[in-house]
């Protein structure tokens, strides 16, 4: 039987081999032990592998004292695990999972010797998170058995692996892969051999966005962190993310997909990362990134305004969107209702008008309304539920009118964080540019609906697949702020995907 006919989960008796014993081969040989499978790990480096296997089997022991798994699950997967003297002991391998450097020639030259070893059944399989499978398997003899098998770090603890085709990769093979990554207890989902995959594509607007706005002096990256962290639901903020990614590592990241898709302003890298980078400042591992890391480093905080007295004159309040519900279920003044409205206007208190972000400046929108007293609140996941909002006043508003704003959603107990009156603010920009990326990649055959959302949930925690928050939040509004910042930068990166076009003139759903 060929490697195209297995369209199943590889059977738990079926050998597995992983080379590269760092953090991630040891980890997916971990997985593929725990799952059942008799497993070899090789490195070229002296001792390596066996210091690996070594360290896997006290992890077993410690999951297992702690109850996490029984004694026997830990006892069995230790004895499943083996030393690979070399690569020609892996003949009898029906899927070899390959983690050593990220160098397209290293793994070239690493399949190309595979091929002459392992037999016609078996599998290769490229844990890149870069590279392209088809460069990878252009070398190859065979490269209809090549494909991607991207774990996330930690392995054994993160749910998602992408399973990448490349141009020539059999779909039978795929199938088979994706299966067996489902069989160890894994998320699978499928992508086919584009620059940064599904995860690394789609989630450079979360960073892209956050250093945009500290360019352009929106805010600081503790306010920033924060808002993305309470208003809008992300474990945590882009900048802390950063840290502790490494800016060498997200940078570099950056770079190669900005390259690969042959400079599209989309994936524009940051001039502020660079200087970090060539600064040193790489985030934990060095002690210092967009914060300090030493023992004598302070938190900083995020903005946070004073407490303001709330208007004496009653609250107007619009419509229905989730934070008028919020304010008319917590604020304790008097309140009038009043039908929607045409434009975005949620309350009016006092002399002060809050709408809520549609890509504008409040400046623009103050300008385009006649209208000085504009405040501007960004996005939330859950107004219900979020502690903390960003809100954006124009440079013709006065003091009164924003402070009687923000003194009523003070009063309704959220933490109210100024920003400077950038377009999009921070979360709505943000959530509507990963909505965009994520939309791009289903409309270029990248991957499914379920599976953009899907890998964005798993693989980065994200609180919302990018594709059903756009169903959440109206595909009106995400199209409609893209446009606006179009309109406001004059740049091609806030193109509207093709497929948010389509959606929004049929009227429907990502998903329906």
């Amino acid at each position: 039987m060929s490697a195209a006919e297995n369209t199943c989960a590889l059977p738990a008796t079926a050998a597995v081999a992983v080379i590269g014993s760092g953090t991630m081969g040891a980890g997916i040989a971990q997985v593929a032990a725990m799952a059942g499978h008799p497993v070899q790990l090789y490195d070229s480096r002296e001792g390596a592998a066996t210091k690996a296997i070594g360290e896997i089997r006290a992890t077993l022991d410690r999951l297992a004292n702690k109850g996490k798994i029984s004694a026997e699950q830990a006892e069995g997967a230790s004895e499943r695990l083996a030393v690979a003297g070399s690569l020609q002991e892996m003949r009898g391998a029906r899927l070899v999972v390959e983690a050593i450097v990220e160098q397209l020639a290293a793994k070239q030259e690493l399949f190309g010797k595979l091929e002459a070893i392992v037999d016609a059944q078996c599998i290769l399989a490229s844990n890149t998170s870069s590279i392209s499978i088809t460069h990878i398997g252009a070398t190859l003899r065979h490269p209809e058995r090549l494909v991607g098998m991207h774990f996330f770090n930690p392995v054994p603890q993160m749910a998602l692996v992408e399973i990448i085709r490349g141009l020539a990769s059999d779909a039978a093979v795929a199938r088979c892969v994706q299966e067996t990554a489902r069989a160890w207890g894994k998320v699978p989902v499928l992508a086919s051999s584009t620059p940064g995959f599904i995860v690394n594509r789609l989630a450079r607007p979360y960073y892209a966005e956050a250093l945009r706005v500290l360019n352009e002096c929106g805010a600081q990256p503790a306010t920033i962190d924060a808002l993305l962290r309470e208003a809008g639901g992300f474990r945590m903020g882009p900048f802390e993310l950063m840290d502790l990614i490494g800016h060498d590592v997200n940078f570099a990241v950056t770079q190669s997909v900005f390259q690969a898709y042959f400079n599209d302003p989309r994936f524009t890298p940051s001039l502020i990362q660079q200087e970090l980078v060539h600064a040193g400042y790489l985030g934990r591992k060095t002690g210092r990134g967009f914060y300090r890391y030493d023992a004598a480093a302070d938190t900083p905080a995020p903005a946070t305004e004073p407490v303001f007295d709330v208007p004496t004159v009653p609250l107007q309040l619009f419509g229905t969107h989730p934070l008028v519900e919020v304010v008319r279920a917590r604020y304790k003044g008097r309140v009038e209702y009043c039908a929607p409205r045409a434009d975005n206007l949620l309350l009016k208190g006092g002399p002060g008008r809050l709408y809520v972000t549609e890509g504008r400046t409040a400046t623009q929108q103050s300008y385009d309304y006649n209208m000085p007293d504009v405040v501007l609140v960004d996005l939330a996941l859950d107004y219900g539920q979020a502690p903390r909002l960003g809100l954006a006043r124009a440079d013709q508003c006065r003091d009164r009118a924003y402070q009687a704003v923000a003194g009523v959603l003070q009063s309704c107990g959220f933490a109210i964080s100024p920003l400077q009156d950038v377009p999009g603010m921070a979360v709505m920009r943000t959530v509507c540019m990963l909505v965009n990326e994520a939309a791009d990649a289903v409309n270029q055959g990248v991957c499914s609906r379920s599976d953009a959302d899907m890998a964005m949930q798993k693989g980065v925690n994200y609180p919302r697949g990018p594709l059903a928050w756009a169903d959440a939040i109206g595909i009106d509004t995400v199209a409609n702020v893209l446009r606006q910042l179009s309109a406001t930068y004059g740049e091609d990166r806030y193109r509207v995907s093709p497929l948010l076009q389509r959606l929004q003139a049929s009227g429907r759903k990502f998903h329906e």
